[in-house]
């Protein structure tokens, strides 16, 4: 008979569900929900050191960088209530028209010198459909392409047609940025103006077109934990390249703007859970983190993150990319990732003299 027990106690339970994982196995709804739900600090680290181990198993020690810019701002169709570019809620935010060349190519230049992957125009629209502005979107992309080294990504909304993703593609979109945002339970209560099946749809569109997809969520909208966990299945579903995990910044003037921020640990938590449930996927800390994390920005790694937002969003700020570089290294990981597989964005970075951000809330 066999001296060793099962060790039943939260950090043993931890410890079999990320030996599972990096074994190659899964971890069910219910383990995912009960890791969410785990409360004293002392487990909550336990779950990150094996999300951590995770990362470095599959991942590396690389950290994929990408920005962001807002190429047309304000003014959008669409309800979503974080969004400060919804022409439902008076904001701040700019608005102006699908820029000019001059600004992508001077956000390409600033994204190259920092050594980012890169760079997704992103615009606040319900999404594209056959017509002049298509025709000039794939414009831009096809300048982008010829004219820089950085990936040429989107984040351009609901794509309409089998025939817009197809001349998205043959412009140069290597991956195409579409959140899921949150469950399809919760999904009706952030957002009245398109459905989820309109989301899925447009993923669908892009993975027939052979573009890279980058789909994720926000952290905060108040969701429960079983929405996080049905999103973050809902995500292991349609299998995308990239995982962007933003966490609310509430916005001044949006109906989401008294909701408390995410608690940090609880933030660093949920990053955990989606590593063990998407161990393969590249998982990318984006919108919110300055104010959800502060001072524990770092522990982002920790937590099982391979990839960051670097540069301002669309209508909030960043930390320098400079601090997010030293951060980085200070770790000892490597964020000059030069792999051309493709990758998109959620929130955006700012170029030098170009129009005002704009945010993803």
């Amino acid at each position: 008979m066999s001296s060793l027990s099962f060790d039943s106690s939260p950090a043993g339970r931890i410890a079999a569900l990320g030996q599972r994982v990096l074994a190659g196995g899964e971890i069910t709804r219910d383990e995912a929900l009960w890791l969410l739900h785990l409360e004293t600090p002392a487990d909550i680290f336990e779950l990150l050191s094996w999300a951590n181990r995770v990362r470095d198993h599959f991942k590396g020690n690389r950290v994929h960088l990408c920005s962001i810019l807002n190429a047309k701002a304000g003014g959008c169709p669409e309800d979503c209530k974080f969004c400060a570019q919804s022409a439902f809620y008076q904001t701040a935010a700019p608005r102006y028209g699908f820029v000019d060349p001059e600004p992508v190519r001077q956000a390409a230049a600033e994204a190259q010198h920092n050594g980012v992957t890169a760079l997704g125009l992103v615009a606040a629209w319900r999404g594209l459909e056959e017509g002049p502005l298509l025709d000039e979107v794939c414009e831009r992309f096809r300048e982008l392409r010829a004219e820089s080294r950085v990936r040429a990504d989107a984040s351009l909304g609901i794509i309409k047609s089998q025939r817009v993703a197809d001349r998205l593609a043959a412009a140069g979109v290597a991956c195409y940025n579409h959140n899921l945002e949150t469950s399809r339970r919760f999904f009706p209560r952030q957002c009245t103006t398109h459905t989820y099946e309109d989301r899925l749809q447009t993923i669908r569109f892009l993975k027939n077109a052979g573009i890279k997809i980058c789909s994720g969520g926000i952290i905060g909208l108040g969701e429960t934990r079983q929405d996080r966990v049905d999103l973050m299945f809902a995500l292991k579903e349609i299998n995308p390249d990239f995982v962007p995990v933003n966490f609310l910044n509430p916005i001044p003037g949006t109906p989401f703007a008294h909701r408390p921020t995410v608690p940090p640990l609880e933030a660093l938590q949920t990053l955990a859970v989606f590593r063990l449930v998407l161990p393969r996927q590249e998982i990318m800390v984006a919108g919110g983190r300055t104010v959800t994390l502060r001072d524990l920005q770092s522990l982002i790694f920790l937590a099982g993150a391979s990839a960051l937002m670097v540069g301002n969003y669309l209508t909030t700020l960043n930390q320098p990319v400079e601090k997010d570089l030293q951060m980085i290294r200070d770790l000892g990981l490597d964020p000059a990732w030069k792999e051309t597989s493709g990758t998109a964005l959620s929130a955006p970075a700012e170029a030098p003299a170009r129009p005002e951000p704009v945010a993803v809330g």
